[in-house]
């Protein structure tokens, strides 16, 4: 780990590990801001101690992240483009990680000190974006070469959809629980319980159900924003030390050659479907291996960037024997063909040969989307270690500000099982979503079915928040990236 400060000039190694270290505080932040949104309904209806239910919550999301894999990751790293993130020098990139760490970190600061249930994913993904477009600007480029803007569209489209997928799970969910489950106890509020029977905790079942739920939130949490953190923590490694994290050092032969031989039988896939791809593989060009270091992704050029791979991967056994502006071309041509790869898979080819090409597509890349183990360990802990502090100001929020009434059990175990399986579907498929906004509107969605009424401030900045932070970010970090490129470099 320590060997990639060698040959590094001492202001860029400092930055590095500064860096570093305002990602992991991100993401501790975050541990504080978005998981105690996973803690507050079962806290509420007391199910848990909120001392226990916090310690707990850390160490599930511990474990998503651990354990969550890195789809996420990289769909947060594409945001942006390839050329881009390789091609930039060391100065201004060293500028754009901190401009969009500045911006992150202020604005999450913020809301969580308001107590407004405030998104992270927004808050991470508009720093980006906003990164991304100042520097397309400030170099007189289109927008499209400072933003991955078709990995930007989904991105938004899905933290756009799935409050709304939220809310309205959550309240059919309740009232197919209230059509099973009709007994009084379930439908009670803790206080409601405590004057009745005498007890303020659930029925057995309903708060075990509740327990696990959380833990459930917790867990797939940790497997959602824990990859972002991982994302922006390697966005940082591969921008200010290319050399030794644009591909996975650790790959061996094997590796190398499994790589070789999913990129050519992605191009013989190409070869005995031509009709069909042919609207996206070009087969009219001569293909040749480049005899120069490939600067940019070409559209149609897709043959030629596989016979280059392959005689550029021909000549080595691993990595280390490839020079620095090598291992960034062989990153490019990676995602340049995934790239392509990613759109045939659209189309409507055999079953069989869409198998297959999902399949050489993750050999394909497996070197490129990588993150070493003292990165996930890391943000791991950092997120785990957030969840235990400062937890109180977005559980009151959540808790009491939302509803105009208490929050009953079955409200309680609705709103956590939507959140954990909608987060849960979200990561396996790799798009970052907002755990605050599914999970808020998860249980504004039960109270509105248990015509409990919300309380129409509280969802005014709520929903303020949520068209707010993505533009405003995109201000605040495209705005200092401008301001300290004409300051420091």
């Amino acid at each position: 780990m320590l060997t990639v400060f060698e040959g590094m000039n001492a202001w860029l190694a400092i930055g590095l590990v500064l860096s570093v270290v305002f990602v992991l505080a991100y993401e501790f932040i975050n541990g504080f801001h978005d998981t105690a949104n996973a803690v507050a309904t079962v806290i509420y209806t007391k199910a848990m101690p909120a001392h226990m239910a916090v310690v707990a919550s850390g160490f599930f999301n511990f474990l998503g992240v651990m354990f969550g894999g890195l789809g996420v990751a990289y769909a947060i790293v594409h945001l942006l483009p390839i050329d881009l993130l390789l091609g930039m020098d060391s100065s201004q990139g060293l500028v754009m990680i901190f401009s969009l760490l500045f911006s992150a970190i202020a604005w999450n600061l913020g809301t969580w000190y308001f107590g407004i249930p405030a998104s992270s994913s927004h808050t991470l993904i508009g720093s980006i974006l906003g990164v991304g477009g100042a520097y397309a600007w400030l170099v007189h480029k289109p927008l499209n070469e400072g933003i991955n803007v078709g990995k930007a569209i989904d991105i938004m489209l899905s933290l756009i959809v799935s409050p709304t997928v939220g809310f309205i799970i959550a309240a059919l969910l309740l009232f197919a629980i209230k059509r099973i489950w009709s007994g009084p106890k379930l439908h009670k509020t803790p206080e409601e319980r405590l004057k009745v029977d005498g007890k303020k905790h659930p029925p057995f079942w309903a708060r075990l159900t509740l327990v696990a739920s959380a833990m459930g939130v917790s867990f797939v949490h940790g497997s959602n924003d824990g990859q972002k953190g991982i994302g922006l923590l390697m966005l940082v490694l591969i921008c200010m030390a290319p050399a030794h994290y644009a591909l996975d050092m650790s790959s061996s032969a094997y590796h190398l050659d499994r790589t070789q031989d999913a990129a050519n039988r992605i191009a013989d896939l190409y070869h005995r479907n031509q009709e069909m791809v042919s609207g996206l593989v070009s087969f009219d060009r001569e293909v040749k291996v480049s005899a120069e270091l490939m600067e940019h992704c070409t559209a149609g050029d897709t043959l030629s960037n596989i016979a280059t791979l392959d005689e550029r991967l021909g000549k080595v056994r691993t990595y280390s024997e490839m020079s620095v502006a090598d291992r960034r071309e062989v990153r490019r041509l990676l995602l340049c063909i995934d790239d392509t790869a990613k759109k045939v898979s659209k189309l409507q080819l055999p079953a069989k040969e869409l198998k297959d090409l999902a399949v050489w597509r993750k050999d394909l890349v497996s070197t490129a989307e990588y993150a070493p183990y003292w990165v996930i360990v890391s943000v791991a802990l950092a997120l785990g270690c957030g969840t235990m502090i400062g937890w109180r100001r977005i559980v009151y929020t959540v808790g009491e500000k939302i509803g105009s009434k208490g929050m009953t059990y079955s409200q309680g175990i609705a709103a956590q099982i939507t959140a954990a399986s909608a987060i849960g579907i979200a990561s396996a498929t790799g798009m970052p979503v907002s755990t605050t906004h599914v999970l808020s509107s998860a249980v504004a969605g039960t109270m509105v079915a248990n015509r409990s009424g919300l309380q129409t401030q509280t969802i005014k900045t709520i929903l303020m928040a949520w068209v707010l932070t993505l533009p405003l970010t995109m201000a605040l970090s495209g705005g200092f990236f401008l301001l300290a490129n004409a300051l420091f470099t």
